[in-house]
């Protein structure tokens, strides 16, 4: 059976292959769902636009429902159009937009990533289901 990971990361292209090489190597997944838009984890941090909210959240529903996702990762990179600022603050962002995620109340683990200006990913945070 296949295994999945839902990523909510930023529409950003040059951020895509590092983080599911990154979660499939290191989460033992065979797949990544993605949830792409710009500056996500501030968008889940603030909690608003609301509309963009549930729709994030509808979607990682169906990768947790439909593919059985067992982890979701929330992304924040450098030089972020939808997001720019600066990395401390999008760390924030992320452990914020973490706490968001984990009121929705799925029973899976939640962690953040940050990837850095060479496009490595770097671990952030982690939250157990």
């Amino acid at each position: 059976m296949n295994r999945f990971a839902t990523a909510i990361n930023c529409m950003d292209g040059r951020v895509q292959i590092p983080v599911i090489g990154y979660i499939k190597n290191n989460y033992g997944v065979d797949y990544v769902d993605m949830i792409t838009l710009p500056g996500p984890n501030k968008i889940l941090s603030e909690r608003k636009p609301e509309f963009l909210v549930d729709w994030i959240k509808k979607c990682v529903e169906i990768s947790i429902s439909r593919h059985k996702s067992g982890l979701i990762a929330i992304i924040g990179h450098y030089d972020c159009a939808g997001n720019p600022v600066e990395e401390q603050t999008h760390k924030e962002n992320i452990f914020s937009a973490i706490e968001t995620i984990q009121s929705w109340q799925f029973n899976v683990d939640i962690i953040g990533l940050w990837v850095d200006e060479d496009w490595n990913v770097r671990s952030v945070f982690s939250k157990k289901k």
